[in-house]
């Protein structure tokens, strides 16, 4: 009965009778519009969730295991299509980079010790088209008796990434990907499947849009995205035996996987990582997420 009553509200909020000549909440010297364009660009700071670096003690989930350290800056733009004040269709660009290592748990004595032993570090950079949907429910569910500048909304929807995770290694930025150095696509690993470089992803989270005149709008937003991969960073399981890479790969990429999959001999020459130890942690798949500002133009309002 509830989900009901929810839907009669939508139903009316839609199909209530504005007139698209009517004045303008903000000033008179504007007609308003049952549908708005926006275009705008959008900039501030993304960061990741993976298996390297993290907090003090056993890895914990989202914002409690985050490296605010690790932040970067962020930006694309974006287009969008707002009915009513109400619902807003949005597809975006965005592009940014990700990146994590273990040193820095370098003088913690937790559990997380183990994981600056293990020595790993990454960076990506991250392009991503979305295609997003906005909610407004202080307008769509009529709580307020006219249009507010500023209203809360919810976002969500679905993306496609692209990714390319790097490590160092005298003085060079390696690509991952091609070392399969936990041995995905090995036939002694058959469940161990190689990863794609571009994936789905998909967003959900919150913002604020702010009308600072009738042909610009401003949004606060934070968005995370939910992945389906834990190769974000290249590091979701256990070691394999390095004998195996001169198996499957050619010289070349043979010679830095060796070097790349285990970097525990840098910090310690008598360490030495035994096929089979954990590496990664494959229960949870990695994640990013970024906080925006967004400054947009309206389109569709007309002057007087």
């Amino acid at each position: 009965m509830k989900v009901y009553n929810l839907y009669l509200l939508f139903l009316c909020c839609l199909l209530n009778n504005p007139s698209c000549a009517q004045d303008y909440f903000y000033n008179n010297l504007y007609y308003d519009s049952d549908l708005l364009f926006e275009g705008g660009i959008s900039l501030g700071a993304i960061n990741c969730l993976t298996d390297i670096g993290g907090r003090t003690g056993n890895g914990k989930k989202f914002l409690k295991d985050l490296n605010w350290q690790n932040t970067k800056v962020s930006g694309g733009v974006f287009a969008s299509l707002s009915y009513r004040y109400a619902l807003g269709l949005r597809l975006e660009l965005h592009v940014g980079a990700v990146t994590a290592y273990d040193s820095i748990l370098k003088n913690d004595r937790s559990e997380a010790h183990s994981r600056y032993l293990r020595n790993l570090h990454f960076k990506s950079g991250i392009t991503e088209l979305l295609l997003l949907a906005e909610l407004h429910p202080i307008v769509l569910l009529g709580m307020n008796k006219k249009v507010n500048t500023l209203s809360p909304y919810l976002v969500g929807g679905t993306g496609i990434f692209h990714f390319d995770p790097r490590a160092q290694l005298n003085g060079e930025w390696v690509a991952l990907h091609d070392l399969h150095a936990e041995g995905q696509g090995f036939a002694e690993y058959p469940e161990r499947k190689e990863y794609s470089l571009t994936q789905l992803n998909f967003p959900v989270g919150a913002g604020v849009r702010f009308e600072c005149s009738a042909m610009m709008n401003l949004r606060f937003e934070i968005l995370h995205r939910i992945t389906l991969t834990d190769y974000l960073d290249d590091v979701s399981t256990r070691y394999i035996d390095p004998a195996l890479f001169y198996k499957y790969l050619s010289p070349y990429h043979a010679t830095y996987a060796v070097q790349l999959y285990d970097r525990k001999r840098e910090i310690d020459p008598a360490m030495a990582a035994v096929p089979g130890e954990i590496r990664g942690n494959s229960s949870r798949n990695d994640s990013y997420f970024t906080m925006q500002l967004k400054l947009s133009m309206v389109m569709g309002r007309k002057r007087r």
